[in-house]
């Protein structure tokens, strides 16, 4: 039986010839763990170990296949699967007859997460959470799957049982081949290779094109359903516009940017975005809100703050600062991972609304305003009676079919947004997931630096402040960045990655360059434990880490940019700033050969690594600023949107190397602007040093 056939039967098995209940009585393995994702199943009737040795070596020594379990605390079908299954004692008995069980949390080890996901999707296997993958002893995999309905679970258990009983050859000759699959290096997998390759302009202009074509006129985005914000493509898009010219390309971005903010999707009684919408005009969301897409989406609407000014992007850039501030920040500074969808065993019971419970808090004409701003009917605009709140023209527009000013709409909706918050908060709240990741945070510490550049507004300065403050005293031990706080874990590269960025951003944007040494450092460490020196990438795990039966290098974009993109970009900027070729010279290498893949029509999944190709090929501003006001200074350059730049500041000296030569002349702060180290005549204000950047793009 070859692989494919096993994979077949296995499927089959499950269409062919339950009881519910929460049991407290039953404690397993879990019960130690901090996960929040972990301990929702510490009471399950299911012997439950968390990934260790030692449930690996049970599995060895009893000759048990292993079920691998993976999800998140705020995943819906996760819940769904162990109400369902994993809660019933029946089902849970047939598991741990048969089984080694283990539940995993995808956001403490994505590397874990990342070799599984990878092999069912290899099996030709539908991704996704709850992710249920079946290993052998020696953790190779030979089948899994996403949610199972609860009669199709046990028919399942039933016929892995018999597989590894009656095939049990076949099948671990197929678990092997699935092995060596997951350990083909990217470089193969993907014909990549370390060739000199030239940059040209003329590529992205082809990418740009490709991707154009799936733009959704009528409701921003890209033509499709569900519909995920995707930052990292409007970010290269936006920043593509900037350096072609190209109005067309910038108008969908902006016009994607007015829809997501108008829909669903934002809250926009208490801030922040939901993780999509279930449907193609982001008006129902899936209610989760992950840390990791808000941090994202500061970025991307500070971008857009700076280049247009638009009122309705700096309320959405304080809205979710405040949603931070008030829900998701911890004493000490960390941000928590993410807020769940359901509440009362109901998904977005928290955030919808009835007709009568938008009137009970307006009356009369306030509330006639509030209902046509915010989409509320009768029957509900979702499903049994339940309002998901949206607009559905812009302010000025209804203000004018209204016949009364902006103001006074501006005025009567947010008095409902206020009275609206207050009753919100007493309902029962969605579930928090209080795990504080460093990768999460970095992103998001890179939207509060974005966002305080863009608007000025003290929140995202204090909130940077906390934060930067935190990562760089509790995330940091002996040198080497962990994961999750609390638990010694070493950082994988998305959270070096993503915490260099942040770290960066930081000295940019606050011109604490203590800051940018830790960048340093971090990516000196990067190098040394994770850098393929053959390949010219970096593997995701570090090689003093728990060797797995693969060691991946996570080169696609996705809901977060890839975390090679991602160093790709640090070693560019980190190079210039440092005046470190070497660092520059991996960044070229491995943007060049990421370039073969883009031409292949791939550039959706490869945004990030456009991006900084479109950095690479034109000319990089270097803006030097020295002098007692070089922060004020640099705080009113950064107000405008000049991606293809680097800024260092320093009030008096700095041993840093562009520093050298750079003084401020008879005492007054001075500006250079430099593009490959060759400097324009130095200016004393901010008007001409912008002319300088701008007329050597």
């Amino acid at each position: 039986m070859n692989v494919r056939w096993l994979i077949l039967w296995l499927s089959l098995s499950l269409f062919s010839n339950c009881n519910n209940m929460t049991n407290e009585k039953y404690t397993n393995k879990l019960i130690d763990e901090t996960s929040p994702y972990l301990l929702q199943h510490a009471h399950n009737p299911v012997n439950w170990y968390p990934w260790g040795e030692e449930a690996l070596q049970r599995a060895k020594e009893e000759n048990k296949p292993i079920l691998l379990s993976i999800g998140y605390s705020s995943c819906h079908w996760c819940h769904v699967m162990a109400h369902e299954s994993f809660e019933n004692e029946e089902i849970a008995q047939m598991m741990n007859e048969r089984f080694i069980n283990i539940k995993l949390d995808r956001e403490e080890r994505p590397d874990i997460d990342n070799i599984y996901m990878d092999a069912v999707q290899t099996m030709g296997l539908r991704g996704g959470w709850p992710l249920n993958v079946f290993l052998t002893p020696d953790q190779k995999p030979f089948y899994g799957g996403t949610y199972f309905p609860p009669e199709q679970w046990k028919k399942l258990i039933l016929s892995i049982e018999s597989a590894y009983k009656n095939k049990h050859d076949q099948l671990y000759e197929s678990a092997v081949r699935f092995a060596e699959s997951l350990q083909q290096s990217e470089a193969e997998k993907y014909g990549l290779s370390d060739e000199e390759i030239i940059l040209k302009m003329d590529d992205y202009d082809s990418a740009v094109s490709r991707i154009s074509k799936q733009f959704d006129d009528k409701w921003g985005g890209l033509k499709r359903a569900p519909k995920f914000p995707m930052p990292v493509i409007w970010n290269f898009l936006l920043s593509y516009a900037h350096a072609s010219e190209n109005q067309q390309t910038l108008d969908h971005v902006l016009f994607t940017l007015d829809k997501i903010a108008a829909g669903g999707i934002y809250d926009h009684i208490g801030g922040g975005f939901a993780r999509y919408a279930v449907d193609g005009e982001w008006h129902v969301p899936h209610f989760e809100k992950m840390l990791y897409d808000n941090g994202q989406l500061l970025s991307l609407y500070a971008n857009a703050y700076k280049l247009t000014k638009k009122k309705s992007y700096l309320k959405v850039l304080t809205g979710t600062a405040e949603w931070l501030q008030r829900e998701m920040l911890t004493e000490s500074g960390g941000l928590y991972s993410a807020l769940d969808a359901d509440s009362e065993g109901e998904e977005g019971k928290f955030y919808v609304w009835t007709f009568d419970e938008v009137r009970n808090l307006l009356e009369g004409y306030d509330f006639s305003v509030v209902a046509e701003y915010y989409d509320v009917v009768k029957k509900g605009n979702w499903e049994e009676g339940k309002n998901v709140l949206r607009k559905l023209e812009d302010d000025a527009m209804l203000a004018s079919e209204l016949h009364i000013s902006e103001d006074s709409l501006e005025s009567i909706v947010e008095s409902f947004n206020q009275k609206a918050l207050e009753e919100r908060s007493k309902r029962e709240r969605p579930g928090l997931d209080s795990k504080i990741l460093s990768g999460w945070n970095g992103l998001t510490l890179t939207g509060l630096c974005d966002g305080y550049q863009a608007t000025g507004e003290a929140i995202f300065k204090e909130l940077a402040e906390k934060n930067a403050q935190f990562i760089k005293e509790q995330m940091i031990k002996d040198g080497k960045l962990i994961r999750t706080y609390g638990k010694n874990v070493t950082g994988f590269l998305e959270d070096y990655a993503s915490v260099i960025q942040a770290f960066i951003k930081y000295y940019e944007t606050f011109g604490e360059e203590e800051f940018l040494h830790l960048a340093h450092d971090l990516t000196k460490e990067t190098i040394t434990h994770y850098f393929d020196e053959k390949e010219h990438f970096f593997f995701y795990s570090s090689n003093e880490s728990e060797s797995l039966i693969a060691r991946k290098k996570e080169i696609f974009d996705n809901v977060i940019p890839a975390s090679n993109s991602i160093m790709a970009d640090n070693l560019y900027r980190l190079g210039l700033m440092l005046d470190d070729d070497s660092l520059k010279s991996i960044s070229y290498k491995m943007t060049g050969q990421v370039n073969k893949l883009i031409n292949g029509g791939d550039t959706e999944y490869l945004s990030n690594w456009a991006h900084l190709g479109i950095m690479i090929i034109n000319p990089t501003a270097e803006v030097i600023i020295v002098g007692p006001d070089a922060q004020d200074f640099a705080a009113k350059i950064n107000q405008n949107y000049l991606p293809n730049k680097i800024l260092m500041t320093s009030k008096s000296e700095s041993n840093l190397p562009l520093f050298e030569f750079k003084t401020a002349n008879q005492g007054r702060t001075t500006i250079y602007v430099c593009f490959d180290k060759v400097c324009r005549q130095p200016v004393y204000t901010v008007e001409d040093a912008l002319r300088a950047i701008h007329e050597g793009k």
